[in-house]
This record gives structure tokens, C-alpha cells and sequence, in this order.
């Protein structure tokens, strides 16, 4: 089977990283290592879930997009919105200004990313009906759908196998403007992301394929608009034109508990992605979890609210939208005016079969990963297990396995280099080489020792 391919939006800026090992010990897959003095990251484990972001001081890592200007290349346009951005944004400004705002900026049409949920869910209930495996998991989020596939491949078969909201309402919204007239080369869509796992999966291969034209980081679009709303004259009446409201439960949609409020039988909403993996993991190891029909899995704190491109407080975020979707009606909406279009999203709503793509620790035949795998073992049995990331990896047990694949020295780890000092089989000259090697030659130059200071109490 040919393996998949990921694409990737989280990017380090080496010129910035310091090494400090933040994004390491954070990272929920175990797919960044600390080389020379930088950080990197394996493609094959990272799920792009954002997590090294958040932790890393230095601002080294960053979420690639595309540039803004792009719009004008295209004659419709059209900004995908979702329903946190609109929560970005205090009660006190009315989606009137917030969508007039995104017109000023240029685009022609503005549509929300929720529009499509009602029909999502009734699609979801569909493939549920059919299901052979329990629990069917949500394909919401592609950071967990990467997850999935990276470190838990055997529930691949689970995940239902329909678009993400963004991608049915591009499909939707593409062809609604091809039935007034617009070419299809002429309608450039673009969405508005809180995460850098939406950007790696549209624009990647995995199934998540699209017509959207490019995407634009939420923090971006965020001061834009700001800008425009915050410089207007205080009696300023926004007229625009509006896009269809959505309802009660596709405002709620994106949020913790969207999903799983909509579905009858045991059904269980679990954000933040290091609480997904304790999740996943019970389920794989022990009878406990019993019975479940459904999992909504978030990779982010509060689902989008929290996502690593949104500026908004997550938990405030989340309430914004609570309350904004009280005053809809709970009643789905009618596409009956856009049959055509509606019937083209029923023959396109479906994504094509997921496929696993194991983290492999080790290549080789069985023979020889069972090997490995014992030298891993024996390895274990003298590294100290205090798991301090001074080596560069993650913790002992990834440090052991970078030394079976040849990627790191036994003598990498710092209580080891002591240890074979003490015994006369590591001489300090060269106990210093292997930590230059790790953290960088200039690490350990600091000011004091050029200038001969000493320690307190020294």
C-alpha cells in the first residue's frame, strides 16, 4: 500500500529557534527533536495540531498562508467565515459591521462555514445506520483525522467518511455561483482558518479535496477587520449584504458538543488533543469504554474557539457564539430556492476511504523490528528515566529509540556522559563535542564565562 503523504503548514524559522525544548516536550505525537541547537520537526509523526506553537517563546514557529492579494485574482470574491470569528469580536459589534468590514476588504460575497451542517449531519446519520465498527468517529477535525491515522490506525475504518463543514459549503457555494453566471476559473474561495490543521488537510491529499482557491490565517483577518471597525465614525450605519443566517445548532456546530448533542445512543465529546490520546488510548487497552456510538474528537482546548490562529480568549469565544446562536431559530434552513445546487452537494458530501499511515518506529521485516525493539529494552534498562529532554529528545524511551535508528549516541544523554567520565570511558573534551552537537557550539558561550566571572558561593 502506497503510504500517504502529508502536507504541512506548521513551518520553524531556525534563524529564531533558541532550542529551549518547549515545542518538544509539548508535542503530543513526539515528532519534534532538538538537533545543533534547533528544533525540527518529523513530517511522517506531525499531525499539525498546533500544540508546538503555542508553547514555543520564541515565536520561531509559525502557520504558512497564502497572500492576501491572491483574492483580487478572481472576479467572485468569496470569504468562508466560521462562526468563531464572529466571536473573536465583542457582543457589542453586530455581524452587520463584521461582514460589511469583510467587504471593504475586497471580497464579493461573504458565506458562513456552517451552512452546510444540517446537511452534514443528516449524511452522518446515514453512514451511522450502516456502520459495522462502534464508535464512528467525526471527521470534523483533520488534526485528528491525521491523528487517527498516524498513531491509531486501526480506527481509521471508523471515521465517518463525510466533508468537514468548510469543504461542503465550498462545494455548495461553488456551484450556486456557477448558476449565476460566474466561470468556474473566474470564483477564487477562501477561508478564514483557526488552525493550522485545516490549511495541512486542505491542501493536502488525504481526502479532504476542495474547490477552495487559498486560505487565510484567522489573526490576520482578525486585525483587519478590527482596523476597519475601529476607525469608523461612531454613527456609522453598515449596510450589506447579508449572508443566509445559520441556526441554533449550526452556530453551535464547531463548538464542544455541536456534534454529539445531535445524535441519540452514547456519544462523547472529548477536545484538546492530549485528552483525545488518553482516550483513544484507554479504549485500545482496556474494556472500560463499552457501548459508545459516537465520538466528536477536538484536537484544540474548546474545539475552534481554541484554536492556535484565533486572538480571542477560547473560553470567551465560546460563549460569544453561545449567545449569538440563542436568538436563532432551531429549525433547519430550506434550500429549496438552490436545488440544483443542493442536489450536487448530495452527490458530493462524501470524502473517498481514509488510509492508515502508522507512525513506524522502525523499518525492517518483523524479524527485524522485534529486534529493535529488544535492543530498545535493554537500552532502557540503563538510561535514568527522568525523562529531562537534555539529550534532545523528548524523554529516555524516545532517546532510546532514536539510538536504535542511529539518530542519537547512547552518550547523548547527559547522566551517561557523568557516568562514563566517572569510569574513565569519556574524556571531557569530547563529553563537550557530543552536547555541542546536540544543543548547538555556542550554547553554552555565555558572557560569564568570557568574561571570567564565577558563581555565587564559588
Amino acid at each position: 500500500m502506497e503510504e500517504t503523504k502529508f502536507y504541512h503548514a506548521l513551518k520553524i524559522e531556525e534563524e529564531r529557534c533558541v532550542g529551549c525544548t518547549h515545542c518538544m516536550t509539548k508535542c503530543p505525537t513526539g515528532a519534534v527533536r532538538i538537533r545543533d541547537g534547533k528544533a525540527s520537526i518529523r513530517k511522517d509523526w506531525c499531525v499539525d495540531c498546533g500544540e508546538c506553537l503555542k508553547a514555543c517563546p520564541a515565536e520561531a514557529i509559525y502557520v504558512e498562508q497564502d497572500d492576501f492579494q491572491k483574492i483580487f485574482d478572481y472576479k467572485a470574491r468569496v470569504v468562508l467565515v466560521p462562526t468563531v470569528f464572529i466571536g473573536q469580536f465583542s457582543k457589542y459589534k453586530t455581524e452587520e459591521e463584521i461582514f460589511s468590514a469583510l467587504y471593504e476588504l475586497g471580497f464579493t460575497h461573504v458565506y458562513q462555514v456552517e451552512f452546510t451542517a444540517d446537511m452534514i449531519h443528516r449524511e452522518m446519520l446515514r453512514q451511522m445506520e450502516q456502520a459495522e465498527e462502534k464508535p464512528v468517529i467525526s471527521s470534523f477535525c483533520p488534526a485528528i483525522v491525521r491523528l487517527i491515522q498516524v498513531r491509531f490506525p486501526a480506527l481509521v475504518d471508523n471515521i465517518l467518511l463525510v466533508k468537514s463543514p468548510v469543504n461542503a459549503t465550498a462545494t455548495y457555494y461553488h456551484k450556486v455561483l456557477e448558476e449565476d453566471g460566474f466561470l468556474s476559473d473566474e470564483i477564487g474561495i477562501f477561508y478564514v482558518t483557526p488552525c493550522a490543521a485545516k490549511i495541512a488537510a486542505l491542501k493536502g491529499a488525504e481526502g479532504y479535496s476542495s474547490t477552495i482557491k487559498g486560505v487565510i490565517n484567522m489573526d490576520t483577518l482578525y486585525n483587519k477587520v478590527y482596523h476597519i471597525l475601529k476607525n469608523r465614525p461612531k454613527d456609522y450605519k453598515p449596510e450589506c449584504v447579508l449572508p443566509p443566517a445559520l441556526t441554533k445548532k449550526e452556530m453551535r456546530w464547531s463548538q464542544t458538543g455541536g456534534e454529539a448533542k445531535q445524535f441519540s445512543g452514547r456519544c462523547l465529546a472529548i477536545d484538546e488533543i492530549h485528552n483525545v490520546i488518553e482516550f483513544l488510548e484507554r479504549m485500545e487497552t482496556t474494556t472500560e469504554v463499552r457501548n459508545v456510538d459516537f465520538l466528536e474528537l477536538r484536537a484544540c482546548d474548546r474545539s475552534c474557539a481554541g484554536g492556535v490562529l484565533a486572538v480571542a480568549n477560547r473560553f470567551l469565544t465560546a460563549e460569544r457564539v453561545m449567545k449569538r446562536s440563542m436568538k436563532r431559530d432551531k429549525a433547519p434552513l430550506i434550500y429549496s430556492d438552490r436545488i440544483e445546487a443542493l442536489a450536487y452537494l448530495k452527490q458530493h458530501i462524501t470524502i473517498r476511504p481514509l488510509e492508515p499511515n502508522p507512525k513506524l518506529k522502525f523499518e525492517g521485516n518483523i524479524e527485524e523490528v522485534l529486534s529493535k525493539m529488544e535492543q530498545v529494552r535493554k537500552l532502557m534498562c540503563y538510561l535514568p528515566g527522568i525523562d529531562c529532554g537534555a539529550c534532545g529528545s523528548p524523554n529516555c524511551q524516545a532517546l532510546a529509540e532514536d539510538i536504535v535508528r542511529h539518530e542519537a549516541q547512547f552518550s547523548s544523554c547527559v547522566f551517561m556522559q557523568r557516568n562514563m567520565e566517572k569510569h574513565g570511558k569519556l574524556d571531557k573534551e569530547h563529553a563537550f563535542r557530543l552536547i555541542e552537537k546536540t544543543w548547538g557550539k555556542d550554547r553554552l558561550n555565555k558572557d560569564c564565562y568570557k568574561k571570567g566571572a564565577k558563581y555565587e558561593g564559588q
